[in-house]
């Protein structure tokens, strides 16, 4: 994660499994201003896949995703 981007919302999602980790970062994505970000951690592999796809489809932007340890880290960017 770059130490420059500012965090408006971290969600635990770690012990949920497939499609709910992309769900809860939809339900949670208005809850930061336009520009905010999400970071998000969940240990289901089908997140990497189910996260970045929502984002593309709904307009929203995916600053990082990665593997750390047993989990998965995203930084999830409101658009609109």
């Amino acid at each position: 994660m770059s130490d420059d981007i500012k965090v408006d919302l971290e969600l635990d999602l770690k012990g949920l499994l497939c499609p709910l980790p992309m769900v809860r970062v939809s339900q949670n994505i208005t809850n930061v201003p336009v520009g905010g970000v999400i970071r998000a951690v969940a240990t289901d592999p089908g997140a990497m896949a189910d996260i970045p796809a929502w984002a593309q489809s709904t307009g929203n932007e995916v600053l990082s995703a990665g593997k750390e340890g047993s989990e998965f880290v995203f930084l999830v960017k409101r658009i609109k």
